[in-house]
């Protein structure tokens, strides 16, 4: 066998492996079921005097809640995956939404789905800020 009948079989093995991954994601996407559920029981404090949610614009992400801190100053939470497969979002403030990086599903700041492959709404929490304690809490 001389190298390029060698590279050849080699080629055409990797081929055999990838072509069924290559072709299922072609069929699209569905919701596999895996996604957590959406924390209950919500209660918890954030110091927002620094940090990410010290500047308008600013999230983070705890206890599987994203708490962002809106471009006008006020604050939004609401379970942090996506309802489609259960990637963590992301808070665009110039747009007040959250962005699902791995297959573009968007949300309203209400967790509202705007743009799919999203089924269901993100569960939203509230929020009661005093002095420099944000509390989160169902």
């Amino acid at each position: 066998m001389n190298r390029n009948e060698f590279l050849l079989q080699i080629g055409t093995g990797a081929a055999a492996l990838l072509v069924p991954a290559c072709l299922s994601t072609l069929s699209g996407c569905s919701d596999s079921g895996s996604v957590p559920a959406a924390p209950t029981n919500v209660d918890f404090t954030i110091d927002i005097s620094s940090g990410a949610l010290s500047s308008n614009g600013g999230f983070l992400v705890k206890d599987r809640i994203i708490v962002a801190r809106t471009t006008s100053g006020g604050f939004l939470a609401v379970s942090a995956a996506c309802t489609h497969q259960g990637t963590t979002i992301q808070y665009i403030g110039s747009s007040n939404s959250f962005l699902c990086p791995n297959h573009g599903a968007t949300y309203n700041a209400a967790g509202q789905v705007t743009s799919g492959p999203a089924p269901r709404s993100l569960t939203q929490y509230n929020t009661a800020l005093t002095g420099t304690l944000l509390r989160v809490f169902s």
